[in-house]
């Protein structure tokens, strides 16, 4: 793997949130424009009585207009409250507890032993009551930085082990990684709301008040038509902006995980130790209570489903996870 610098990597993750926050409004836009597309459609009849449809465009670019300032006021709102209020929005996901150097000296002492060592202000500790073993960092700047680990990961990993996974999320600040992941998370998160609540709106529109208008024509034969064209272009925009929310996930290099491994065996100076850590959490990963791909994206190790379908591997082809056997086996050979 090609080495790349910490500055470098800094730069990198800064240049891939401003572009996730240009995207942001043009793929909104654009989605709109297609959704109005779909009420831009006007039926015809030729002259032996077939129903054909075709598009208004000066009814298309009128609905558009009307629509987007609202669409880019509320968005805008909402992008602003999610970026502000992640780190709580975060915790309350996760049902975190801040954990203070008095109920657990032995991962206090190890984060801030750590900052000391690379020089880094000292992050958040938050801890979730759950057996089983998993760690992520989180945050957009000092603030709001966060290391939250497991119940699990800190009672069942020893020192070495806890101090090498607590390395690997400081480095994921220190690159600014949780920066880019938030962004992506507020992002996908936003869209998808807002793609479900118009795909509903297109179709209760149309299966409610188009149907009824067209109930006549359909007795005829006619009018049928129009209605499965429109399910089914609300049917292919859903899968168009599903598609562009896994395209953002390109966004975040499946790298950044290699680097925070690395960054970790360099804080620690020993590699095996994450490598015995990683070994140890890929048999019980994940969070019980939580099935939420956005908030998956922060662990060490994303957890995997045990039976998989076609679907689901299908979503690995955008994965932010590298494979954890390729992990450890390159921190074996540090």
């Amino acid at each position: 793997m090609q080495y790349i610098g910490i500055q470098s990597q800094i730069a990198r993750n800064n240049w891939n949130s401003m572009v996730l926050l240009l995207m942001f409004p043009c793929i909104i836009l654009g989605m709109l424009w297609v959704f109005c597309c779909i009420f831009g459609f006007q039926t015809t009849y030729d002259s032996y009585g077939q129903e054909q449809l075709y598009f208004d465009t000066d009814t298309i670019n009128e609905i558009w207009l009307g629509w987007a300032p609202w669409a880019v006021v509320i968005v805008s709102i909402w992008l602003v409250i999610a970026y502000l209020f992640n780190a709580q929005m975060i915790q309350h996901a996760t049902e975190a507890k801040p954990l203070e150097r008095k109920e657990n000296p032995r991962v206090y002492n190890l984060v801030e032993n750590l900052c000391m060592s690379c020089g880094m202000p000292m992050p958040k500790v938050n801890i979730i009551e759950d057996p089983q073993l998993n760690a992520f960092a989180s945050g957009i700047n000092q603030k709001s930085y966060t290391v939250t680990l497991t119940r699990g990961i800190i009672d069942y990993l020893d020192d070495d082990e806890l101090e090498g996974v607590i390395a690997h999320e400081l480095t994921h600040i220190r690159n600014r990684d949780t920066r880019v992941l938030i962004v992506s998370i507020v992002f996908v998160g936003i869209l998808s709301t807002l793609l479900t609540l118009l795909t509903r709106g297109v179709l209760r529109a149309f299966l409610w008040g188009g149907l009824s208008s067209r109930r006549s024509n359909s007795k005829n034969g006619n009018g049928g038509v129009a209605i499965v064209v429109v399910i089914i272009a609300a049917i292919v925009c859903a899968a168009i902006a599903y598609f562009l929310t896994l395209l953002t996930r390109f966004a975040i290099s499946r790298k950044r995980e290699f680097m925070a491994d690395a960054g970790g065996a360099e804080l620690t100076r020993n590699p095996r130790a994450l490598a015995s850590a990683l070994r140890k959490i890929s048999a019980y990963p994940g969070l019980g209570h939580i099935d939420r791909e956005d908030i998956a994206q922060l662990y060490i190790i994303h957890p995997k489903k045990l039976k998989q379908s076609f679907f689901d591997n299908l979503q690995s082809l955008f994965s932010t996870h590298p494979s954890t056997e390729e992990r450890i086996r390159i921190l074996e050979q540090f």
